[in-house]
């Protein structure tokens, strides 16, 4: 069959469902084994140096000396492609659809097979962090792209279809279901930024802060769903992510390099997702950008699924306790 990109919308919910049927091309895609994905030795690997002719000619590349520290890609198997505004076509009164357009980039964060984000230095970070605001710069010019998407996916729980770190940014035509509760959460606080007022309130409490100091918060957010759940919150105000500064952006990857070392420290190399949320291009409402940090060792259940409510088995204040030690 023909692989097909394709956005269709959920009438129950109002949110679009992406339909990509070559992504199941993907290496590992529907193995059952949920550990961490180790059948793609170095030697192997099409992220590793060496390799590069595997892949898509690099839409950037940083490293000095003639030698990649971090290359960005467009991803082999993208769930969005192709260009244009987002046109829907309506087939009678249930079923809705629009082409899947967009962007789907892939950031090799590193050249070593066995690192992680945990494992990188001040320098390092602060070359991934600067290739997020130049990848985020490039699609808020872009044509047709609403949001920006930056993701890492850690471990097979976690989706990762290779170990090799890497993360992924995908622009695409319209404004995330998530993204849109987030706004509605920032329009409907009255105290004017609703994460600068948690900076300061977490900050007061103490109780849920796992590292706190001018340029970044590190919290296990009161609302926490999911155990170890982390926000990590620049102290910088700044809506997109590719405006803050270049001393908020290093100190925010820094901050998630610590977490995730003292995550992997605390509990072993566990699963995890990282996203960035940042406010979708060319919007004016208000925002704080941001990253969320949920490590993958607590199933979901039914009822978790059937009502969309987390039971979160660690409270924050015990998960903030045992990371800061």
């Amino acid at each position: 069959m023909r692989a097909v990109n394709q956005l269709r919308l959920n009438p129950l919910t109002g949110r679009w469902v992406t339909v990509s049927t070559g992504r199941a091309s993907r290496p590992g895609e529907f193995a059952v084994d949920q550990s961490h994905p180790k059948g793609d030795p170095a030697s192997g690997c099409p992220f590793c140096p060496g390799h590069e002719e595997e892949l898509p000619p690099a839409l950037e590349t940083y490293g000095t000396s003639g030698a990649w520290s971090l290359r960005v890609v467009p991803n082999k198997y993208p769930a969005f492609d192709g260009t244009g505004e987002m046109k829907v076509e309506r087939l009678g009164p249930l079923f809705a659809k629009a082409p899947a357009t967009g962007i789907h980039e892939v950031l090799v964060l590193t050249p070593e097979h066995e690192h992680s984000w945990a494992d990188l230095d001040d320098r390092h970070t602060g070359l991934v962090m600067s290739a997020l605001r130049d990848r985020l710069e490039d699609h808020a010019a872009a044509a047709g792209i609403r949001y920006s998407q930056a993701i890492v996916n850690h471990g097979k729980a976690a989706g990762a279809s290779l170990r090799h770190p890497h993360g992924q940014l995908l622009g695409i035509p319209f404004v995330p279901g998530e993204i849109l509760e987030e706004l509605s959460g920032f329009r409907r606080f009255d105290g004017g930024c609703l994460l600068c007022a948690t900076i300061e309130a977490e900050g007061d409490a103490g109780h849920r802060v796992v590292s706190l100091d001018d340029d970044v918060a590190v919290i296990a957010p009161w609302w926490s769903g999911a155990p170890f759940e982390l926000l990590v919150l620049p102290i910088d105000h700044k809506r997109h992510l590719h405006q803050s500064t270049p001393q908020s952006l290093v100190a925010v990857g820094v901050a998630v390099r610590d977490a995730l070392a003292r995550l992997r420290t605390l509990l072993g190399d566990v699963s995890y997702n990282i996203v960035f949320h940042t406010l979708p291009h060319r919007s004016n409402d208000p925002f704080h950008w941001h990253a969320h940090i949920t490590p993958r060792v607590h199933s979901i259940g039914g009822f978790e699924q059937g009502t969309g409510v987390p039971i979160n088995i660690v409270a924050p204040e015990d998960a903030a306790a045992f990371l800061a030690g």
